[in-house]
This record gives C-alpha cells, sequence and structure tokens, in this order.
C-alpha cells in the first residue's frame, strides 16, 4: 500500500538516523513492536475513543516479550498519540531496509517443505550469497505446499526451485 509506504517513510527514516550507534538492537525491538502491532484485534481496540494512549501503551509493553528501551518506549507513545500503529510493520520494514543498504547485506527468506539443519542452512547461505552477489541474513519459513526444493526470495529477487514450481512448468509446457 503506497499510502502506508509514504506514512512510513519520514518515521524510518529519523529513527535510522537517531538510533545509528545501535542498529540492530533498534532492529530487533522495531520488529517486536510492528509484530504485536500487526494485530488486528490490538488495532481495534486502540481506535476505540473509549480507550486512552496510556491504556493502548501498556496494553502494547505488556505483550512484548523484552522489556523496551527509553528509546523504543518513547517511539511507542509517538506512533500511538499520531495514530500510527496501522503503520509500524512498514516502518520496520523499511528501518530494515535502511539498515541492509548501510551494511551491505540483504534480507533473504528461504521457503522449504522441510526444516533445514544448521550445517545445510550455513551451505545454502553461502551458495545464495555467491548467486545474489551480497551477504544475506537468511531466514527460513516451512511451506508444505512447496512438496520439495526451495524458494528464496531476497527484495524483488525470486529463486524457485521447488517441486511445486518444476510441477507447473512441466504443466505449463504440456498444456501449450
Amino acid at each position: 500500500m503506497a499510502e502506508l509506504a509514504t506514512i512510513a517513510r519520514p518515521y524510518a527514516d529519523a529513527l535510522f538516523k537517531a538510533q545509528t550507534a545501535d542498529l540492530a538492537g533498534t532492529a530487533a525491538w522495531l520488529d517486536e513492536l510492528a509484530a504485536v502491532a500487526s494485530n488486528s484485534q490490538l488495532l481495534q481496540f486502540s481506535e476505540n475513543p473509549k480507550v486512552t494512549d496510556a491504556q493502548v501503551f501498556e496494553l502494547i509493553s505488556g505483550v512484548v516479550k523484552n522489556t523496551l528501551p527509553a528509546a523504543a518506549q518513547n517511539f511507542l507513545r509517538l506512533a500511538i498519540e499520531n495514530h500510527r500503529l496501522v503503520a509500524l510493520p512498514e516502518i520496520a520494514s523499511q528501518f530494515r531496509a535502511l539498515k541492509n543498504a548501510q551494511g551491505g547485506t540483504a534480507d533473504a527468506i528461504v521457503h522449504s517443505a522441510f526444516p533445514i539443519e544448521a550445517a545445510a542452512l550455513a551451505d545454502l547461505s553461502g551458495t545464495l550469497e555467491k548467486r545474489f552477489g551480497r551477504k544475506l541474513n537468511v531466514s527460513v519459513e516451512i511451506d508444505a505446499s512447496l512438496i520439495g526444493g526451495v524458494r528464496v526470495v531476497v527484495g524483488d529477487e525470486v529463486l524457485d526451485t521447488s517441486v511445486k514450481a518444476r510441477l507447473e512448468q512441466m504443466k505449463a509446457a504440456l498444456t501449450a
């Protein structure tokens, strides 16, 4: 959604410039806040006119796993006061993109039909870094519909070596 991206950009930029000393820590608490803020029931609760900003802050603070540092608390209060909870996932995404651009890395999501062992993931990560030509922050998501193989998403690039993709290619070739 372009509107959320437009709303999120100044927040991500300001947070990136203010937190340059600890980008990894900031990304961690921002991702956690984004995960909490993506809950539709929380968003509905926060939009209730009878609920105060302090009540929303206390609810979110109680839900997060770790104690929020002062910067995170201030940022959360700002997002709540400006009614930007809905934009937190996009803010986190844009912040990660800025952090990755500075470090010369990219986020890679490996979709696999089965769990990947640590040694196999390290080998796969090395191969993917050569293929995409940059350092990757690899995370794994299980998707049983792939049947076998992997589907890798790095930014807007996709490398699909799954059985499901091969079957779809065969189907297209046979019906053409």
